[in-house]
């Protein structure tokens, strides 16, 4: 028995290397297929009561036509509130490389010389590089959704046909958890970005009230930044607050009034994301923080960008198939699954749903 858990571990260990690497290499295969999975749990519910009343391929469009029109409005939306920042940021490039020189010398001054080896790799030039780099992300991310739209496309007119195919194929009981595990995962997808959206919509608004209050020049593109970047957990909204902070030192020219901005940001982060949020998802959505902030950098790193809004649902999504199987699910309870999603409350909880 020893022996076997000793040759258990390396091998679970190089197994989870493996998939990470294939996950990695594999990123413009299977990252297109998870987004495209995303998007149908979401829309599902859409095509299945639109196909009660009209042809499967009528309600398809209107469903495609849907999806495409929240994508236009969404990356209209993004691209002007970080076009315009972007240009903002430019135009004052002169100023923000000056208080840049006066904080490192002054650093230096009281002994930090790490700013030496700062100043030789961070001016406003790799600013703009940076800012060039983001504006041919987009573009790739442009690319990248509309692979992800044929495979909904797809994708959408197999459900029916691929639902038969695993109760044909697999024991009841494996078809069972497949199926039934599928739908609760949907389930909780939605409710997820249902949550998320309100909360991006009210961190956003708040985001743009203080901005305005305070004087902050771009008050609206702040706002627009701080709903796009709250879909990443932890990491967005920490971008969404330096930025705007960096921003007001630049403005104001003052430690005082850039702490205060900086102090506002922190509050509506912590009260929305630690307080509100949480209450508002319940414990079907529970998941350890830890757990959280591990997704989030993992799948950024194996997938970039795509993957840190992408972590969170995959960890929702193991967890609840982690909490049908008996084997597993201590796995699930550990890192935050609610109690109600065992095996006992699969039946009962995912007829309930569309999908």
């Amino acid at each position: 028995m020893t022996t076997e858990r000793t040759i258990i571990v390396p091998v679970s260990i190089l197994v989870a290397i493996s998939v990470a690497v294939g996950l990695y290499f594999s990123a413009v295969i299977i990252a297109p297929i998870a987004g495209a999975l995303f998007i149908i749990a979401i829309v599902w519910p859409i095509q299945s009561r639109l196909q009660r009343h009209l042809p499967q391929l009528a309600a398809l469009a209107i469903v495609v036509t849907l999806t495409v029109a929240v994508f236009a409005v969404f990356g209209s939306i993004v691209a002007w509130g970080f076009g315009r920042i972007g240009r903002s940021l430019l135009a004052d490039a002169p100023r923000f490389q000056m208080l840049y020189d006066q904080a490192a010398n002054w650093l230096e001054i009281h002994g930090i010389a790490v700013t030496g080896l700062w100043a030789e790799h961070f001016d406003m030039r790799w600013l703009v590089r940076a800012l060039q780099g983001v504006s041919s992300r987009l573009n790739t991310m442009v690319s990248f959704w509309a692979v992800v739209l044929v495979y909904v496309l797809l994708g959408l007119l197999e459900i029916g046909p691929v639902t038969r195919r695993i109760s044909a194929a697999l024991d009841g009981g494996t078809a069972r958890v497949l199926i039934k595990g599928g739908s609760l995962t949907a389930a909780k997808l939605r409710r997820y970005m249902l949550i998320r959206t309100i909360m991006s919509i009210t961190t956003g608004g708040m985001v743009y009230a203080l901005a305005t209050a305070l004087g902050l020049q771009l008050a609206a593109e702040w706002g627009v930044i701080a709903f796009t970047l709250n879909f990443i957990p932890f990491v967005g909204p920490f971008i969404a607050t330096v930025l705007p902070t960096l921003y007001a030192l630049a403005q104001f020219e003052s430690l005082q009034s850039a702490f205060v901005v900086f102090a506002g940001l922190n509050l509506i982060q912590f009260v929305i994301g630690s307080y509100v949020e949480p209450r508002v998802a319940g414990k079907a959505l529970a998941i350890s923080p830890f757990f959280v902030l591990f997704s989030v950098f993992l799948w950024s790193f194996l997938w970039g960008l795509f993957g840190a809004f992408i972590g969170v649902p995959i960890a929702i999504a193991g967890l609840t198939f982690c909490a049908q199987s008996r084997s597993a699910r201590w796995l699930a309870v550990l890192l935050g699954a609610s109690d109600n999603d065992g095996p006992e409350a699969l039946s009962a909880k995912a007829g309930a749903t569309d999908m």
